[in-house]
């Protein structure tokens, strides 16, 4: 999914009161496409926080009617230095990418994308689709790892449940669940639906930062009310998390890592670590996508590259003209 360049969003600080820290960010929306486009909502990456862990990116989408909003249609675009995570609650996605793979993203089932060193895909709606909701995300990968081969992996994860609660465990541990997708540093993601007057205390880790994302219902985190479309950050420390409905069902995601402890710098599709860079990568994307400077109309057409070729007809996505200043680090 593409990321278009951000605003500032509103900050609510957490009660305190010798409890964990936390904060709720709010999102913003971001169209995704043309006139039909499909809206998105963004908390992560903000101006005062750009990572959870190594979590970089939160876009929250649906539902959304298909024959009103187009449902998705985002063209074969370049990424480097990052894994996108696909989940849906609704709808199915076409996922295709230039490793070859070509596979749907279902409800209840996570697809993981490592572009390391370079990768373009594809994602689109099936004409099946009604009803289309879900959340796209991703994941920044560290210095030792971020030139690694680009690959994919999609599991679909059993339902552990408990009093008043279920859950899927897509990534890391949680709730007596274990997921073996590959990450590249310490990661949590599970979504969990509440049932109305629900409860869970989850045990964490509390070397990780938390986010929780809130999709529907009304959810205490500890001492905190969220709303839908909310996304709480908690601090390291807590060793468990107490989440709690209200008078009607909730579903959330939960995610989680250490602090990342590396500066990035994050530019339209791309994760690098200078604006040089970033420069680089622009470049490379623009040489593969155009002939005699025109943009080619059938992304089968690419020349080779850096980003690969992905069997997708649809045309390419052009990158945007970089800023006038200088690209800064985030932490």
């Amino acid at each position: 999914m593409t990321n278009p360049e951000r605003d500032p969003a509103e900050l609510r600080l957490g009660p305190g009161g010798g409890g964990p820290e936390l904060e709720v960010l709010t999102p913003r929306e971001v169209p995704l496409g043309g006139l039909r486009a499909m809206t998105v909502r963004r908390t992560l990456p903000q101006r005062q926080r750009s990572l959870i862990g190594a979590w970089c990116f939160v876009d929250h989408y649906g539902p959304d009617l298909v024959t009103e909003t187009g449902g998705m249609q985002v063209s074969p675009h370049p990424h480097t230095g990052l894994q996108t995570v696909s989940w849906l609650f609704t709808g199915e996605i076409q996922h295709r990418d230039s490793a070859g793979h070509h596979a749907p993203v279902r409800p209840g089932e996570v697809n993981l994308m490592t572009a390391g060193r370079g990768i373009s895909h594809s994602e689109v709606s099936t004409g099946q689709t009604r009803l289309l909701h879900g959340v796209q995300l991703w994941v920044a990968l560290p210095e030792a790892s971020r030139q690694t081969d680009p690959g994919f992996e999609h599991y679909a994860p059993p339902r552990v449940h408990g009093p008043g609660w279920r859950a899927h465990v897509f990534l890391g541990s949680a709730l007596g669940d274990t997921s073996p997708v590959t990450t590249y540093t310490p990661l949590l993601g599970a979504e969990i639906l509440l049932e109305s007057g629900g409860s869970v205390t989850v045990p964490v880790d509390a070397t990780f930062e938390h986010g929780v994302l809130v999709d529907s219902g009304v959810l205490t985190v500890e001492d905190l009310d969220a709303k839908p479309s909310d996304l709480v950050y908690v601090a390291p420390g807590p060793t468990s998390l107490t989440l709690t409905a209200h008078d009607e069902p909730v579903r959330m995601l939960l995610l989680g890592g250490p602090p990342f402890g590396e500066p990035i710098v994050m530019w339209w599709n791309f994760v690098g670590r200078d604006h040089d860079e970033i420069v680089r990568y622009r470049s490379e994307w623009q040489a593969q996508i155009t002939r005699d400077g025109t943009v080619l109309r059938n992304t089968r057409d690419l020349a080779p590259g850096r980003f690969g070729v992905v069997d997708d007809p649809l045309p390419p996505i052009p990158a945007p003209a970089l800023p006038n200043a200088r690209l800064k680090e985030r932490r």
